[in-house]
């Protein structure tokens, strides 16, 4: 699943997902006060300018040219108030404690790579938000012989979290809309966490 593989899937058609923000994202950061946020594996953009549209200040992140490329014409309103940068940041973390909010939806982290950074870039008093697909909802290989228990989940985020992090939410919960066409899963694990110091 790298630079190639991601193209040539926002390739496939004029639009990849829906444009609109995850069910998960709005519930879980209404109550917070707009800062710095990193959307991992951003895609075209729906959450990234969703959270910009409503005064945060927001990276961007992912691997796809042509998914940025996408972002980036979708949100020329909000031009002032988001980067978009190609990164893998399962290889390249993110800087540390610069973001009041990072935000992984569905976001396919292999467990052989280190989740260390990404905990580490939240800023002190921040939040992780961390969402996954239900492994329940899922067949044991996706397409491509992809297997999807091959990806943290957020209790291996949870696990790593020290006396400086409370946890808020850690659940599993219905979806709040059906997901892309061709998507079986009709279930969230969600992990939300404040870092206290």
């Amino acid at each position: 699943m790298d630079a190639q593989f991601w193209d040539e899937r926002y390739r496939s058609s004029d639009r990849l997902f829906s444009g609109e923000p995850n069910g998960v994202l709005v519930t879980e950061t209404a109550d917070l006060t707009p800062g710095r946020a990193l959307d991992v594996g951003c895609g075209e953009g729906g959450d990234a300018l969703w959270l910009a549209r409503r005064g945060w200040r927001v990276t961007g992140a992912d691997i796809s040219a042509t998914a940025l490329e996408r972002a980036v014409a979708a949100g020329a309103d909000v031009a002032d108030r988001t980067e978009w940068t190609r990164a893998d940041l399962t290889l390249t973390p993110p800087p540390a404690d610069a973001f009041d909010l990072v935000s992984v939806h569905y976001f396919p982290f292999p467990r052989t790579a280190s989740l260390d950074g990404l905990v580490r870039a939240v800023a002190p008093g921040g939040t992780l938000l961390f969402v996954s697909h239900d492994l329940a909802d899922l067949p044991p290989v996706l397409d491509g012989g992809i297997d999807p228990a091959s990806f943290h989940q957020p209790a291996d985020v949870a696990a790593l979290l020290g006396d400086d992090w409370t946890v808020l939410v850690q659940e599993r919960r219905p979806r709040t809309r059906p997901g892309p066409a061709g998507t079986p899963h009709t279930h969230d694990v969600v992990l939300r966490a404040r870092r206290l110091r």
